[in-house]
Parts: structure tokens; C-alpha cells; sequence
């Protein structure tokens, strides 16, 4: 059991459950069969379905134990509420891993990249020992997947980083609390979620701010000078004591950006790290990837990680599905580029974007294909009518819409721009299938519950070359 992420005496003491059935020792946590991996401790979370109805499937594939509040078929840790359950053992295992630097990463754009490409410095400054660096798994970084990460944190962890995130006031709050982070980095605060604020965008920047109460005495904040809310942030962050730290493009930043090159498949960073000039290549190609190396090197060094690993791991690190990686799609008579931005969508990243695309040399068309921006609120109409300017001035060729917001900017647009419109993802993508040609850069962005992916996926479905479609 010595080498075992959880023993069940632990859990036992963690949560102030009672054991029932034969002692285990966890190699993982898992809250979901379908990830569930052999020696996982399955916590049976309610919800839609019950997580008691999927035990005898956790044991199938090769469950440990169970964390649960009624009696189950096998060894299993009896607790009142599992998922307070999950939040003690996480809380248990941040206390046991004493040594470990945390940091937490929220705002509106790029919290899920930044803090994998945070993850892959921690990784490099490990040497390779695989229990030294710690972080989230994709986007867990709701009140389950922040405590779950934790959960999952193993005892002899050196550094660690955590995304957190909300849709409301007040919920993050807590998961800092939880985390209790040494370093907090808020990438930027834009109109995201802002039909849960009555007051808008400035509820927001507030929500943002809830990140500073849990960082530790002594603790980093990292902020993005450029942002207008900067002055909000940093002012919340001086309340709880915290020693800020900037980005962005002004002189008096700690990590300034000078310049951005961006090509097919990379680009080059210019900037002054603390003064000293720094220019190195980075595998993204979106402007917003300037900014966000600067707020990964900054949060590195929050956490201990040398400039020369921070460099390493920015020049390594590849786009994330969904988030701006790019595709040579193969026709009969030549290739075409898909960029794929089909994860999320607001504003913010939308203008991003799109001014990316129109710095892209192409010997063909620039197309985007383009679905609904969510949870805009009340104003969602008028940010999608205002992507005009931006395509305008990336003098984007042909632009495809879809959904009933995209509809407004359809409107808009001049006949001589329009490639076509339909009321949902689906049935766009046979339209901008049908319209490629080789040559052409196609970015498909939109948010994820408007369907942006099936675009991508019928586009990469084009490809003629024997096993390298679909």
C-alpha cells in the first residue's frame, strides 16, 4: 500500500466515513465509470443519475472502493454526503502535500490553456519524476472538478496548478479557498456569463476577483495589465495583501509583450521578461497566445519553475482540440487549412481570432464559419452584429453562419461576403464542405453548446488520403 495515491484508513480519516467491507488502498479517483481506470476509488456523486446506480460497474472495470452514502455490494467508505466527501479528501491531500507550490488560474479567455501550458513547465521542472507536477484534466474546474483535482493530487507533489472557473457570483470563492493557491493568474475578464450578472460585465470582473480570497499570506497575483478591469482586480488583490505582478504590452510590466509573428503551424514571441529581452517560438498561432505567454512565464516563476523550463515548455506546447489547432485537410487537387477554434467562443476570442486569420498569408480565400456565441445576456445580438468590423478588417472572404445569434451578423453582412446560413452547426456543414477549395484557410469558431465541432469534423471528413480522415 506504500505506494497507493489513498488507503481506505486514509479516506477513512479524511472524511470521517466508516469502512465497510475489506480495506483497499486507490491508485486514482474517479467519479465516472466511462473513465474509470483499474484501482480507481469511485465516488458515487448524485446528479442527473445517481452515481450508486453505476458501483457494480465501477467494480466491473476494476474499482478498488467506493466512496458512497448507502450500503453498496463491495468495499466501500459509508460517508453522509460524498460529495463533501470528495471536498474533505481534496482538502486532505492539498494538507498532506506540504511542500507543494499551487497555483490557480481563472478569467473570461484561455484559463484551459494557459494552465496546461503551466502544466508542461511543471512537468519539464520535475526532471521526469511523474508525481512532482500536479493539474487539472481538460476543463475540470467546477465545485466538482476542483475538488476531484485535488483529490487526485498525489503526496509527493512539488508544484501544482488549478483552473477554476464559474458561471455565477460566489463560486469561486470557495474553490480558491480550497485550493488555497500561492500564485492566482486571471487571464482577463470579458462579457462571458454575463446573463447570470445583473450588472453586466462589472459582476464579472468581480466574480474574477473572488480568486485572491484563498491565496495564501504572501501569495502572487498575476494580472493582465491591458485588461480593463485591471484597476478592479488589482485594487481586490492588494486587499487581501497579495504582491501583484503584471502583463501586457506597457513599459512597467514585469512580462512585456513587444511583438508577435505568427505563421502557418507557429509563431515567434518578442517580449522583456523582468527587462531582460526574450524572443522565442511558441506552436500557436493566435494572437491571444502572445499575452498568454507572458501570464504562463509569469506564473512559472510564481512557482519556482526556471526561465529556461518556461521557455522549453512554451516552445513544445501544442494547441489544445478544439482551441486553434490546425489541420492540413488533403482534397483531390491540393490541400486546404482548417483551423479549429470550435471549443469555446466569446467576444473576446472571436475578435482574436479572426484578426489572427486576417494576418495569415494564404494563397487562397480566408473563410470562417461561425456559430453562436452563449450566454451573452441581454447584449448577445449586438456582440455578434459588432464581428463585422472585425472581419472587415481581416478581410475575411467568405463567412458562414449559424444559429439564431450568428443570424444577426448574417444581416449584416455585404452579399459579396456571405457563404452561407443555417439554423444549426449540422446543416452549415455540408455548405462550407461543399465550398472549400485548396488554398483556403477555414477557421471554424463558435461556443460549445452551439455545435462548432460537427463543422470541424465534416471539414476534416474531406480528406481524401487513406486512413487519415475522420
Amino acid at each position: 500500500m506504500a505506494d497507493a495515491l489513498w488507503t481506505s484508513e486514509e479516506i477513512v480519516q479524511a472524511t470521517g466515513g466508516k469502512l465497510a467491507g475489506r480495506p483497499f488502498a486507490a491508485t486514482g479517483v474517479s467519479i465516472d465509470t466511462r473513465t474509470l481506470e483499474p484501482g480507481d476509488l469511485f465516488v458515487a456523486l448524485g446528479g442527473v443519475r445517481d452515481g450508486h446506480e453505476f458501483v457494480e460497474q465501477a467494480f466491473e472495470k476494476g474499482a478498488v472502493g467506493v466512496l458512497a452514502s448507502r450500503q453498496v455490494f463491495g468495499s466501500a467508505v459509508m460517508v453522509d454526503d460524498p460529495l463533501k466527501a470528495l471536498e474533505r479528501l481534496g482538502a486532505a491531500a492539498r494538507d498532506r502535500a506540504a511542500k507543494a507550490r499551487r497555483g490557480a488560474v481563472t478569467g473570461s479567455v484561455g484559463k484551459t490553456s494557459v494552465t496546461q501550458a503551466v502544466m508542461a513547465g511543471l512537468k519539464l521542472a520535475g526532471h521526469g519524476r511523474q508525481d512532482s507536477a500536479h493539474s487539472s484534466v481538460k476543463s475540470y474546474n467546477n465545485h466538482i472538478g476542483v475538488p476531484l483535482t485535488l483529490a487526485r493530487m498525489p503526496r509527493d507533489t512539488e508544484r501544482a496548478v488549478f483552473e477554476i472557473g464559474m458561471n455565477h457570483a460566489e463560486e469561486i470563492r470557495p474553490l480558491t479557498r480550497m485550493v488555497r493557491p500561492h500564485a492566482a493568474l486571471v487571464t482577463t475578464v470579458g462579457p462571458v456569463h454575463t446573463e447570470n450578472f445583473p450588472d453586466g460585465e462589472t459582476g464579472v470582473a468581480h466574480a474574477k476577483a473572488e480568486i485572491f480570497a484563498g491565496l495564501e499570506v504572501g501569495g502572487v497575483a498575476l494580472l493582465n495589465a491591458d485588461d480593463r478591469w485591471f484597476d478592479l482586480l488589482k485594487d481586490e488583490a492588494l486587499k487581501v495583501g497579495a504582491e501583484v505582478r503584471t502583463f501586457g504590452r506597457g513599459e512597467r510590466c514585469d512580462a512585456r509583450l513587444i511583438d508577435f509573428q505568427g505563421a502557418a503551424g507557429h509563431a515567434v514571441v518578442q517580449a522583456r521578461f523582468h527587462g531582460k529581452g526574450l524572443d522565442f517560438p511558441i506552436l500557436q498561432t493566435g494572437f491571444h497566445w502572445g499575452l498568454n505567454s507572458m501570464a504562463v512565464l509569469l506564473m512559472l516563476e510564481a512557482l519556482d519553475v526556471d526561465l529556461g523550463d518556461g521557455l522549453a515548455a512554451l516552445g513544445s506546447f501544442e494547441p489544445l482540440e478544439g482551441r486553434g489547432a490546425e489541420t492540413a485537410v488533403h482534397l483531390a487537387k491540393g490541400d486546404f487549412t482548417l483551423i479549429d477554434e470550435s471549443y469555446n467562443a466569446n467576444p473576446i476570442s472571436m475578435a482574436s481570432a479572426i484578426a489572427t486569420l486576417g494576418a495569415r498569408r494564404t494563397a487562397g480565400r480566408r473563410i470562417v464559419a461561425l456559430t453562436d456565441m452563449l450566454e451573452l445576456g441581454g447584449e448577445a445580438r449586438a456582440h455578434h452584429a459588432a464581428l463585422g468590423g472585425p472581419l472587415d478588417e481581416a478581410n475575411v472572404d467568405l463567412v458562414f453562419c449559424s444559429g439564431p445569434l450568428m443570424k444577426t451578423l448574417w444581416d449584416a453582412l455585404p452579399p459579396t461576403r456571405r457563404g452561407g446560413y443555417a439554423e444549426t452547426a449540422a446543416d452549415l456543414a455540408p455548405q462550407v464542405a461543399r465550398a472549400v477549395e485548396p488554398g483556403d484557410v477555414v477557421m471554424v469558431k463558435g461556443s460549445n453548446g452551439s455545435k462548432a465541432g460537427l463543422i470541424a469534423q465534416a471539414l476534416v471528413r474531406l480528406d481524401v488520403r487513406p486512413g487519415e480522415a475522420g
